[in-house]
This record gives C-alpha cells, sequence and structure tokens, in this order.
C-alpha cells in the first residue's frame, strides 16, 4: 500500500516539474535581468550621493531587472513545447 501512495506522488511530481521546466529563453531572461541588476547596484555605488548616475540611472536600471525581466523568466513559456 506504502508503494501505491509512492508512485501517485512520482507521477503528480513528473507533471508538475514538466508544466514548469525552463528553456533557454527563460535563462537568457533571468540572466539579464541578473546582470542588470548587479549592474545597478554597482553604478549606484559608484556615482556621487546626488548625480544622475545614483538618482535616477541605477534606479532605474535596478526597477527593469527587478519587476520586468526577472518575473518575465519566470512567466514565459515556450509556444512550440506546449501539448
Amino acid at each position: 500500500m506504502s508503494q501505491l501512495f509512492h508512485n501517485k506522488d512520482k507521477v503528480s511530481n513528473d507533471s508538475l516539474f514538466e508544466s514548469w521546466a525552463f528553456h533557454n529563453t527563460n535563462y537568457i531572461l533571468f540572466g539579464i535581468g541578473l546582470a542588470l541588476i548587479l549592474i545597478g547596484y554597482f553604478v549606484m555605488a559608484a556615482g556621487e550621493v546626488n548625480s544622475f548616475q545614483s538618482l535616477t540611472l541605477a534606479p532605474i536600471m535596478l526597477f527593469v531587472g527587478y519587476i520586468i525581466f526577472i518575473p518575465a523568466a519566470l512567466i514565459y513559456r515556450d509556444k512550440s513545447s506546449e501539448h
């Protein structure tokens, strides 16, 4: 009986991992987002306190990385892999 529950869990976990599989596009989007975030923090740290670099450029880069690219990498689905 224990094996019956084990097989049922294995089937449900397999289908979960198949539906959430990342493709190359997801990794590229995630990498771009991560790079924007890291560069944004470096730009912010390198700029003076009241400079364009620290007050405008770096926050825009961080916003685009955190709010656009990272969620896009998590949400994007390749249409060719759908059944």
